[in-house]
């Protein structure tokens, strides 16, 4: 293996520290390397493989729309198209959709529309310290960390960042330029914080005083993570556009931009478009998993076991509160939030972890263990998880 992945490095852009091995086989919450080692695998693909891995239902589908049409353009229509875009509508305060093929690109199209709809004046768009919203320049742009504008100089204009969870300062930055607010109703990236009813009632409320959109990114935290289809829905108010992409999919690249008829009349024919945006068989793997979220009981069990999940990792941080500060999230995205004694071995408890065959990622700048399980997860590989994670912090 050592030697694949030095072929690996050699031929790729280093643009990702990879941990040494390359995974060829995944089924439900499990993955399997070359050598024959199982995972378990509390990343999913970065809250991606929301359904696991291979879902039958998802491979079925996609399987079946290879057999019969792959790509024609979006100078046509095609059924699994229309078909995901009712059920999205059918679920969500949306009546119009945009289709693209990730995160990223489903926040540029946001980031557009938010524009086009502002006028010439209105561009300015406001986003969180601690945001991530993608890896093109705009959305890096938008994105409230430093340290991935470096580099990259100058930032595209028309972009301020507020601080987090602050209305009364977020509220000093509006402008008679300021045409939308972009918030993460849960930063993942920026470490499993959850944004405040508070907060995001008195955004909507900021923005309709002001007469400006209210985005909500919800790449990461949409398609049931939290335990609704959209995060929103647990904040009792609509945003005016809203990004998905990563679980949508459960592993076939595609992202959604929703909006409302009086936003999405700014944009006409020519001011956007994605060559594989919506793509049939991409279409086909998403009408498959949003079928299943919205199959009776099953955000239910997300629910169920994001609080088991939750209260086991509670248990090993209240512990060993020498070394973790608590738990943090909704549903089943949860962060173990580390102490400052802790904060430096970060890397070593992430790397403890995948020798010990289970898979985590850092976020918020390395101070949070972050674990996003497929939502099929069961509540003994949740014990699996909680286990040897005792006994690494028990070790240090």
């Amino acid at each position: 293996m050592s030697h694949l992945i030095d072929v690996s490095n050699d031929l790729f852009i280093n643009t990702y520290s990879r941990f040494p091995a390359i995974m060829v086989e995944g089924k439900g919450c499990r993955l399997k390397d070359t050598e024959g080692k199982e995972y378990l695998d509390f990343v999913a693909g970065i809250a991606v493989c929301s359904l696991g891995h291979c879902h039958p239902v998802v491979t079925e589908a996609i399987c079946r729309q290879v057999a019969n049409l792959v790509h024609v353009s979006n100078l046509y229509h095609t059924m699994p198209q229309m078909e995901l875009a009712g059920m999205l509508v059918d679920h969500s305060f949306a009546d119009k959709i945009f289709l693209a093929n990730s995160g990223a690109e489903a926040n540029e199209a946001a980031i557009k529309l938010a524009r086009k709809h502002g006028g010439e004046t209105c561009y300015e768009i406001i986003s969180l310290e601690g945001s991530f919203h993608g890896r093109t320049l705009a959305t890096v742009a938008a994105t409230g960390q430093p340290k991935f504008h470096k580099g990259f100089e100058p930032m595209p204009a028309g972009f301020i960042h507020a601080p987090f969870n602050d209305l009364e300062a977020l509220e000093e930055l509006v402008t008679n330029r300021t045409c939308a607010i972009l918030v993460e109703p849960l930063q993942g990236e920026g470490g499993i914080r959850p944004l405040d009813l508070e907060y995001i009632q008195g955004l909507r409320s900021l923005c309709d005083q002001h007469s400006i959109l209210l985005i909500f990114d919800e790449i990461q935290v949409a398609m049931g993570r939290t335990g609704t289809l959209f995060a929103y829905e647990q904040y009792r108010i609509r945003p005016d556009i809203l990004t998905t992409a990563k679980a949508l999919g459960n592993g076939m690249p595609i992202g959604a931009m929703l909006t409302t008829n009086k936003v999405a009349a700014s944009f006409q024919p020519g001011d956007h478009g994605s060559t594989f945006g919506g793509n049939p068989v991409a279409c086909a793997a998403a009408n498959a998993v949003l079928k299943t979220l919205i199959s009776p009981g099953f955000l239910d069990q997300v629910r169920e076991r994001g609080d088991y999940l939750h209260k086991q990792l509670k248990s090993v941080t209240d512990q060993y509160s020498r070394l973790a500060d608590g738990v943090r999230g909704r549903g089943l995205i949860q962060g173990i939030v580390l102490s400052e004694v802790s904060i430096p071995l970060a890397s070593k408890i992430v790397n403890n972890l995948f020798e010990m065959g289970i898979l985590v990622t850092l976020a918020g700048n390395g101070t949070v263990i972050r674990c996003t399980p497929p939502l099929t997860v069961s509540t003994g590989e949740i014990d699996a998880l909680s286990a040897i994670l005792e006994e690494i912090f028990s070790n240090l």
